[in-house]
């Protein structure tokens, strides 16, 4: 749990934010994940979501139905043990 250094009160979810040029930065005490935005609301928006992936609380594997509305047969959707493509080497 992260406390403040400004009075030593234990706070949740404190963040921290700050300008740097024309943009903000602000980071996550507790977890130190760092986001950056044109505005302010910019980077809590994007604060929030990279928190979200952090903790796992974002994306999942597809499901085969989720698969298939997509068009995709869920038997094709294997990982593949050839070489990767160029741009990935």
């Amino acid at each position: 749990m992260a406390s403040s250094t400004r009075d030593g009160d234990v706070h949740e979810d404190e963040i921290r934010m700050w300008r740097e040029g024309d943009s903000w930065v602000i980071t996550d005490v507790e977890t130190g994940v760092t986001t950056q935005g044109e505005t302010r609301q910019d980077a809590l928006e994007m604060l929030d979501d990279a928190v979200a992936g952090y903790k796992g609380e974002r994306g999942h594997e597809p499901t085969d139905e989720e698969l298939r509305e997509l068009g995709v047969d869920p038997e094709d959707n294997t990982t593949g043990d050839g070489e990767l493509p160029e741009f990935m080497q």
